[in-house]
């Protein structure tokens, strides 16, 4: 008889055996541990996330985290697609910041080809990454609210987000996707509103951040949701490679954009602030302080704005205008090589690079590997958000159910960040 033929293996299939949530180990109290499934659809953990509860009543015994739901072989594409192309994919990664990978991800292919851009255009990108850190701080923080039962903060921040992506559609056309820089610069200049329109986010935010503040800070009910919740040693941050706000905020003082600048951030005057508690709260602290100092290198920034050149001028490596390509001969033949042939950005053979640089979540690297083709061998990315999701499973025994929204909302995982 023929398996699809079978009636007790189409018994079966129709009716699988019920998953066990109950466990057969009992508590000390005598009732049985529950087995809780949180995710992979669940409005508080803001992406594809499942965690895996073992429950004694309220009290969370142990967790374990899955990846792989948003799964896009992103690194695998780097194998596939020119030096150029891959701009693009960088975006999905952490979405809430396209242009901080986007710039990431330049940088490591400059460092590799031992080019250099204009500082116009490094001082563009210095600007353009700290408004966009404001834009993924505010919305975490945002989110955090709602999450502990502020909606009112959360619609605050949105709308402030709204603010910075009509900046960033102002720039490049896109208010989430950006893909805007090109390898030896970016993919065009400015226009003349961009100085008005960064004065007024310049004015207006730190109101802002003031209101939000004056709601959440003092609150009993917020405050009490975080203070002492998801604590994270320093000594553990290091350990687990964690960086960006949240090893900050355990007291680990590490920023990349001071102990390895780029872009020219050695330039600018700000400090990188610490919490000591490593909670929750700390992390909310955190942020907010970070959200300031990124105000200040905006300001500095725009101050060093001059006019000048925004790409190298090797055009055999980036691409022409478009409107030169339609006009000209010559620039119709370099995009032509570049695009149909694949010519261009083409490292020497063997040689491979790691840049890091400071996301908003923390360290973003990229490590490249060339075989001198007009695509990368090998393209591995360091994304943030997976070394703060590792960690979580350590953080959840001994807490509420309820302090799984606590903790979860404080590390701001992206899922695209994890599924790479």
């Amino acid at each position: 008889m023929s398996r699809l033929k079978d009636p007790e293996i189409r018994q079966l299939e129709q009716n699988p055996e019920p998953r066990v949530f109950l466990t057969e180990e009992e508590d000390e109290l005598g009732g049985k541990r529950m087995v809780l499934n949180m995710g992979p659809q669940h409005p508080a953990t803001h992406g594809t996330l499942r965690v895996v509860l073992v429950t004694e009543g309220e009290r969370v015994v142990e967790a374990d985290c899955e990846i792989g739901y948003l799964h896009t072989g992103f690194e695998k594409l780097g194998e596939y697609m020119t030096y150029t192309q891959f701009i693009t994919v960088t975006d999905r990664m952490n979405y809430l910041s396209a242009i901080n990978n986007n710039v990431g991800y330049a940088l490591a292919c400059e460092e590799l080809l031992g080019i250099e851009v204009p500082e116009r255009a490094q001082v563009l990108r210095v600007l353009l990454c700290e408004i966009s850190r404001i834009a993924d701080h505010i919305l975490c923080c945002g989110l955090q609210a709602m999450d502990l039962g502020a909606f009112s903060a959360m619609l605050w921040c949105f709308e402030e987000r709204e603010k910075i992506y009509d900046i960033m559609e102002l720039v490049c056309g896109a208010r989430l996707t950006t893909s805007y820089t090109r390898i030896g610069g970016l993919f065009r200049d400015v226009p003349e509103e961009f100085d008005g329109k960064v004065n007024q986010l310049l004015k207006g935010m730190p109101g802002v951040l003031d209101e939000l503040e004056t709601m959440l800070i003092g609150n009993r009910i917020f405050e009490d949701r975080l203070h002492g919740i998801g604590v994270i040693k320093k000594e553990e941050a290091l350990n687990w490679g964690m960086s960006g706000p949240i090893a900050r905020a355990s007291g680990l003082a590490y920023d990349v954009r001071k102990s390895r600048p780029y872009s020219g951030y050695e330039n600018y005057d700000f400090d990188v602030p610490t919490q000591t508690a490593g909670d929750s709260w700390a992390r909310f602290v955190q942020r907010m302080a970070e959200m300031r100092e990124s105000l200040k290198i905006i300001q500095q920034a725009l101050a060093k704005l001059k006019p000048g050149p925004i790409n190298v001028e090797n055009k055999k490596m980036n691409l022409p205008e478009k409107a030169d390509v339609y006009q000209n001969i010559e620039s119709l033949i370099h995009h032509f090589k570049q695009i149909m042939l694949g010519h261009g950005v083409q490292p020497v053979r063997g040689t491979e690079i790691y840049t890091p640089t400071e996301a908003p979540n923390g360290e973003l690297g990229f490590y490249i590997v060339s075989d001198g083709e007009m695509n990368p061998y090998r393209v591995r990315v360091r994304p943030p958000s997976i070394y703060n999701y590792a960690m979580f499973t350590q953080l959840t025994p001994g807490c509420m159910i309820s302090d799984i929204v606590a903790i979860l909302s404080s590390l701001n995982v992206i899922a695209g960040e994890l599924d790479r």
